[in-house]
């Protein structure tokens, strides 16, 4: 009996990880920030909010807003030095995501 309550908790955060991931980048905005931070750390140059600025066409308010979600979500991750914050794409959320995804793909009704 345990271990099918085991087996459905873990569907269950399978679920809610594909929810939280796929909720933050519902947005092409989240979507197209998310990929440039991810560009940029592979090619191991730092992200702050001014790059984010200066590269899309929104206000940094809206950046703002964006990059809260993706962090929120565990998608990123913000250090701060001094007065500026950099940000990173959090490989292993990224990771566990597509395995969920998978997952659910190849589940049977």
């Amino acid at each position: 009996m345990r271990l099918r309550k085991e087996i459905d908790e873990m569907q269950e955060k399978d679920i809610l990880l594909i929810a939280k991931i796929s909720d933050a980048l519902a947005h092409p905005a989240r979507i197209k920030i998310f990929r440039y931070i991810m560009m940029q750390n592979k090619k191991r140059e730092s992200v702050c909010n001014k790059n984010l600025v200066e590269h899309f066409d929104y206000a940094q308010a809206t950046i703002s807003q964006h990059v809260k979600k993706l962090k929120d979500a565990g998608l990123i991750e913000i250090r701060k030095e001094d007065r500026f914050s950099y940000y990173y794409v959090h490989l292993g959320t990224l990771n566990d995501y597509l395995v969920a995804t998978k997952k659910f793909e190849n589940m049977k009704a």
